[in-house]
């Protein structure tokens, strides 16, 4: 097995591994915050205190996961074009720094829910700046798969549709962030509708490829992914060693 599919392999499993977000985003939070309610949602985590901090560990696994993936990924895709493999592993770091240190606000609401005499707002104003964090980091879940889609479009050893939907992806991360902070009251219809849809399609099907298929060791997949004419950009590429 060749050093790039090796590598296209290993981007496959630590993408999987990104999906400890979800765990805290889509599982935790929702049972446990209640917002506008503060009384209620410190009382949550103080009767599922093993729950929160299990979802602080998953957003702190996660994050990791995300720089390592964003690592291995340029790696993969870095002699396809330099700067934008660059940029994608800068918005990678950036985002998964965001996501990392915007688990300050639920260990703190943790801490003074279960060990403080502070006052419920308090828990209630730090998960609120958590949602806040989360919002502020579609903008990095976003930046991030707009140059790896073109890197995967262009690569040559990867599906040209693949890196259209990757891209896609990364526009639906976008739009939920401008209807966050333009159209709140839209957001979650958006959220749902536009957002989970089009990273569906996008890094599931990137994610699913690496770990099943890998990489081509030719220049240009078969099949669905396109053939591509020899003066197209997509095609010259460097082969790695």
């Amino acid at each position: 097995m060749g050093s790039r599919k090796v590598l296209a392999r290993l981007a496959g499993i630590l993408y999987f591994l990104i999906g400890g977000a979800a765990f805290n985003e889509g599982y935790v939070l929702p049972r446990i915050v209640r917002p506008g309610d503060a009384a209620g949602t410190a009382g949550n985590i103080r009767a599922s205190a093993t729950l929160f901090r299990l979802g602080v560990l998953g957003d702190l696994t996660a994050g990791t996961f995300w720089l390592l993936a964003g690592l291995a990924l340029y790696a993969l895709l870095h002699q396809v074009h330099r700067l934008a493999a660059l940029a994608m592993v800068t918005f990678a770091a950036v985002g998964a720094g965001i996501q990392i240190l915007n688990q300050v606000s639920q260990y703190t609401a943790l801490t003074v829910a279960t060990t403080r005499s502070g006052p419920d707002s308090l828990v209630l104003v730090l998960t609120d700046m958590q949602r806040n964090g989360y919002a502020i980091d579609a903008l990095f879940f976003g930046l991030w798969l707009l140059p790896l889609g073109y890197l995967v479009f262009r690569s040559g050893f990867l599906p040209r549709a693949i890196g259209v939907l990757v891209a896609v992806a990364g526009t639906g991360y976008l739009v939920y962030l401008f209807a966050v902070f333009l159209a709140p009251g839209a957001s979650a219809g958006v959220f749902g509708f536009v957002t989970v849809p089009c990273a569906a399609a996008g890094e599931l099907t990137f994610m699913l490829w690496l770990l099943v298929r890998g990489a081509s060791d030719q220049k240009r997949v078969s099949g669905w992914a396109g053939t591509g004419s020899g003066s197209s950009a997509g095609t010259r590429v460097r082969t790695s060693s």
